[in-house]
């Protein structure tokens, strides 16, 4: 017996249950939906995660740029642009 009181025996003749009740190609349905639901779920996290470092990225190479002096601000004019005006 193990824990919660349910042996392998048990456990075999409800499988041999359900086996009768769906048939196969019906289990093998529901396992390959089910199979299809748990990657989709896994892909959906996995694009979050990814959503949710674009911003942290782009706010860090910004702050690099800045301390580099490489980012233009909208302040900062080039001599060309003095002389245009």
């Amino acid at each position: 017996m193990g824990v919660s009181g349910i042996g392998i025996w048990q456990l075999l003749i409800v499988l041999v249950i359900v086996l009768l009740l769906f048939g196969t190609k019906r289990l093998k349905s529901i396992g390959s939906d089910l199979g299809n639901a748990v990657k989709g779920f896994r892909s959906a996290m996995t694009e979050s995660e990814k959503e949710d470092e674009e911003p942290k990225k782009l706010e860090e190479q910004s702050a690099k740029r800045s301390a580099e002096g490489d980012e233009i601000t909208p302040s900062t004019t080039t001599a060309k642009e003095k002389e245009k005006v």
